[in-house]
């Protein structure tokens, strides 16, 4: 359960259409299932706040989520976030670019979150991650990391600490040995 602030109603607002956006089985959801509009969402599960009333954790891990999540999702306009953990859904699309809006994200699990194709560029953006979690390893995955954006994520990410790779298909990648040398974990 959330940390006990009072809501902003814009937050509410956001997470309640994040909720109607979303396809999710009702039946293995533990959170979505039980966000109630009428409830303060700082006290939603899976919904952290910070003293203002800003959502800055989102916890939708294994929740039962299909099909993608689109570029103008309000998921990108709670502006807020620090953490957020998707892991173990079955989104079946590309990760949105729209993921750049989220600037004070430093905590990203996309794990086993069924996302395909490359790794968007946007994601070396985001400078103030300290954990980046891509790893697959449920069956076959299909995320990859081109020469091009590896290059750039281990030049832009400097405040990475720990980055999960495992089943990424990535191509011929020159690993940095500085790069890792600042990272307290990396698993590939």
């Amino acid at each position: 359960m959330g940390i006990s602030f009072q809501c902003l109603e814009d937050q509410r607002s956001l997470l309640f259409e994040l909720k109607n956006d979303l396809i999710f089985n009702s039946t293995r959801s533990l959170n979505l299932v039980l966000w109630n509009q009428t409830q303060d969402c700082c006290n939603w599960d899976g919904v952290e706040c910070d003293g203002v009333g800003h959502v800055i954790s989102l916890q939708l891990d294994w929740e039962g989520i299909s099909g993608g999540i689109h570029n103008m999702s309000s998921l990108f306009s709670l502006r807020y976030l620090e953490k957020l953990n998707l892991a173990g859904n079955d989104f079946g699309s590309q990760i949105p670019g729209g993921i750049l809006n989220l600037k004070h994200l430093m905590h990203l699990n996309l794990s086993d979150a069924g996302f395909r194709g490359q790794v968007p560029i946007e994601v070396s953006l985001m400078r103030r991650l300290v954990t980046l979690d891509l790893s697959y390893r449920l069956g076959y995955n299909s995320l990859e990391i081109e020469d091009l954006n590896w290059k750039m994520l281990l030049q832009n990410l400097t405040g990475l600490r720990e980055l999960y790779l495992d089943g990424i298909h990535m191509s011929s990648a020159v690993l940095s040995q500085q790069f890792f040398i600042s990272l307290l974990t990396f698993h590939i």
